[in-house]
């Protein structure tokens, strides 16, 4: 037989292919390997140069949609050039997806190149069935044409004596019946008996409806129906049968209604495909795109469509029926560090054998766990009667994470934070329009939300949807995302409150308290926005602004005062609140200095106040900055001491001048009213404390400053203990910067 002459690398595109890439290396070597795969299988009858040609730009095209240049979905028209190429056979088709497997192997690696490759073999194989299809429609046409001519229409034995009709029947490489209207069967081509493995004796005068298979979609049969009635002149379908043997194999099956010379139905041609090869690669791909490679649990993909099942189906409850649909948002503590002393390998195994047990625990019991991504894992909970149900299974989820898991030698233990939302019938009652809206995004993001609660809380634990707590924290998100303009529009500003020595009475300086004056008018404390402020990083230019203000309020104070310059013998002292993250930028001691010199305030007379807990955890960088802060003669205070780390071995290695303690151990009672540690039963005299601190602070060469000196019983009692300043709302309020002038010379009674 001659060779059939193949499309050629010059020739045009089909519609819509990606067009060929210029031959590489990479190309080169992928149309080798190919042309050797399809040589050696004897799929196609041509010249191997010819055939290396047509190869080469079609790897070109395939290498290009896998490395991104093109839309993958266009390698359907690889998946034609294919069968326009004579490679028909199913195995010539999964011999060259075999081929591409291996070279794109490296590729497929990372999961957008295995989302690439996946995407572009299923083009390719989609592309390669329905040119296939097409080919089988025309196929059938010619034989439908040849076995009915006016010649053979009135009698089925004349069919046989047709001998055009008899070649095609008789050789055709598909299978090929002739049923009657009843669905009897007449004829069976030898295609057809192999394909199903029955001798074609055992076939005929059967019914096709014998033929009816468990898998077979619900409209197949009562399609074939409608065609016996002469309702139905064509059907296409893909279909399984079992063989005689009991193996299952799939076909794509055309039936065709040949009509009589009256127009009433006579025969159903049928023509049979065995496509069980392809059918079981799209079932692997689909299976990949819709499963977490790692683990084998369903994907977020797949895990969305079954929520959005599960409430379209709870919409179709009766409102009278208690009933709810459940999800159990799970993320592992502490896997990072898996990662970090174990290695990632560890981690993929820590990660797959969590998702196992998960599924072994909760699947039998009808609930689906899937991998989000990452460490992340979810749990839906189809049918359950509310939040307790939905614990109880977060619960028994917890414990599966908790149990150890033997890694190279050692048992690794993790824990679990775990969020749940149920979504019931009768709706989350939290809607604006008085009735439930939630879909599947929005419950899996309540979830997800209240998962970060459970770790926030202290993690290894499950919390519960609380739709307040969400509106708080929807709105403080959107507080953060108003921040960086309020700052350009120079919303946020100071008060002082004054600090002042307990032993005369005289202001020796303030601390400037960042406010913020919103757009509409409303007035923030720190408290509110400076956590936002750290969360998103604008506390760094949020710190800097604030620091400049207060050094240019600080120098206009005293050049009012007749000039006077500030200077340590006046001990004036501007304090101003900094944090571990502002400290940690590389050019943090450079930007302070430029707004020194800027302001013209003198370092000696600025006190930055960094918190002790953000102090001995920061690190190195901190540290280093604030010893050439300290160099530059900028005073250091550490705020709310005792109530963080109280690592006192590490705090004379500081470059500290000032311990000030927190409130609330001056504002704790007097001795005749001492507190009870209930863990061991000591009594801890809150003053005796106290005493303490201020003592450390002079014994290190420290100034103590009280802060939340509330009464005069306050101040006079740290007087006697010897502190050197106090600030409170007993000594001074918070004041505008209009208003410090006026205390600077005016001392505070002490009572």
């Amino acid at each position: 037989m001659a060779a059939t002459p193949l499309p050629r690398p010059g020739d045009p595109p089909r519609a819509g292919a990606p067009a060929p890439a210029a031959p590489s290396g990479d190309v080169e070597r992928l149309a080798e390997a190919w042309t050797a795969a399809i040589v050696h299988g004897g799929f196609v009858s041509t010249a191997r140069a010819e055939l290396r040609r047509f190869l080469t730009g079609t790897a070109g095209r395939v290498v290009a949609t896998v490395d991104g240049d093109a839309d993958p979905g266009l390698a359907a028209g690889i998946g034609a050039d294919l069968v326009a190429a004579h490679l028909t056979d199913p195995a010539a088709l999964r011999c060259s997806l075999d081929v591409l497997a291996e070279h794109f192997a490296d590729r497929a690696r990372t999961p957008d190149g295995l989302r690439r490759f996946t995407a572009v073999v299923g083009a390719l194989s989609d592309g390669y069935a329905r040119t296939l299809q097409e080919r089988t429609r025309i196929e059938q046409e010619r034989i439908s044409a040849a076995a009915f001519s006016a010649r053979g229409v009135a009698e089925a034995a004349r069919w046989a004596s047709e001998a055009r009709y008899g070649a095609v029947f008789a050789h055709a490489l598909i299978g090929i019946s002739v049923a009657d209207v009843d669905g009897r069967i007449l004829e069976v081509n030898a295609a057809l008996s192999d394909m199903l493995g029955y001798d074609a004796s055992e076939l005929l005068d059967r019914s096709i409806f014998d033929f009816i298979h468990p898998d077979d979609t619900p409209d197949a049969w009562p399609r074939i129906q409608a065609m016996t009635a002469g309702e139905v002149d064509h059907v296409r379908l893909e279909k399984a049968y079992f063989r005689k043997d009991g193996f299952q194999i799939w076909t794509e099956l055309v039936v065709t209604l040949v009509r009589d010379p009256g127009g009433s139905p006579r025969y159903l041609v049928a023509m049979v495909e065995d496509v069980t090869e392809r059918h079981h690669l799209q079932s692997r791909l689909q299976h990949q795109a819709e499963h977490d490679p790692l683990t084998g649990l369903p994907n977020r993909a797949l895990f969305f469509r079954h929520l959005t099942a599960a409430l379209d189906a709870l919409n179709r409850v009766p409102p009278d029926t208690p009933a709810a649909v459940g999800v159990c948002y799970l993320d592992l503590d502490g896997f990072k560090a898996v990662n970090d002393t174990l290695g990632h390998d560890t981690g993929d195994q820590l990660l797959t054998t969590v998702a196992h047990r998960l599924e072994r625990g909760l699947s039998p019991d009808g609930h689906i766990v899937a991998r989000m991504g990452g460490d992340e894992f979810v749990v839906l909970v189809d049918q359950c009667a509310g939040d307790d149900d939905l614990a109880a299974v977060a619960q028994r989820a917890l414990e599966v994470v908790r149990t150890p898991v033997p890694l190279r030698g050692r048992d690794v233990v993790v824990s679990a934070s775990i969020g749940i939302v149920a979504r019931p019938r009768s709706g989350c009652g939290d809607c604006p329009a008085g009735r439930c809206g939630c879909g599947a995004a929005e419950l899996m993001q309540a979830a997800d939300t209240t998962m970060y609660w459970a770790k926030r809380d202290g993690r290894d634990r499950v919390a519960v949807f609380d739709p307040r707590r969400h509106r708080a924290d929807v709105a403080l998100f959107e507080m953060a995302g108003r921040m960086p303009s309020a700052l350009e529009n120079g919303e946020f500003e100071l008060d002082y409150q004054p600090l002042v020595s307990l032993s005369d009475g005289r202001v020796r300086g303030v601390e400037a308290l960042a406010r913020w004056r919103t757009a509409d008018g409303e007035r923030l404390g720190p408290d509110v926005f400076i956590p936002l402020a750290e969360q998103t990083g604008l506390i760094v230019p949020l710190g800097l602004h604030l620091l400049r203000r207060a050094c240019l309020d600080a120098r206009s104070w005293l050049d009012g005062r007749s000039g006077v310059e500030a200077d340590g013998s006046r001990e004036f002292v501007l304090s101003v609140n900094v944090s571990g993250r502002q400290l940690r930028q590389p050019d943090a001691v450079d930007r302070i200095a430029a707004v020194l010199a800027e302001t013209g305030w003198p370092a000696g007379s600025l006190q930055l106040e960094l918190t002790e807990s953000d102090l001995m955890s920061s690190g190195g960088r901190p540290i280093a900055a604030l010893d050439a802060l300290a160099r530059l003669g900028v005073r250091i205070a550490i705020d709310d001491f005792g109530t963080g780390y109280s690592n006192l071995s590490y705090l004379h290695r500081l470059p500290v001048d000032v311990l000030k303690l927190a409130g609330s151990f001056v504002s704790a009672r007097g001795t005749s009213d001492a507190e009870t540690d209930t863990a061991d039963g000591r009594d801890v005299d809150n003053p005796v404390i106290l005493s303490a601190m201020i003592d450390l602070a002079h014994t290190l060469g420290l100034v103590a400053v009280a802060e939340s000196v509330e009464t005069a019983e306050q101040a006079a009692r740290l007087r006697v203990l010897g502190c050197d300043v106090g600030q409170g709302y007993y000594l001074a309020t918070p004041v505008t910067p209009a208003e410090i002038p006026a205390l600077l010379d005016r001392p505070v009674p002490l009572g």
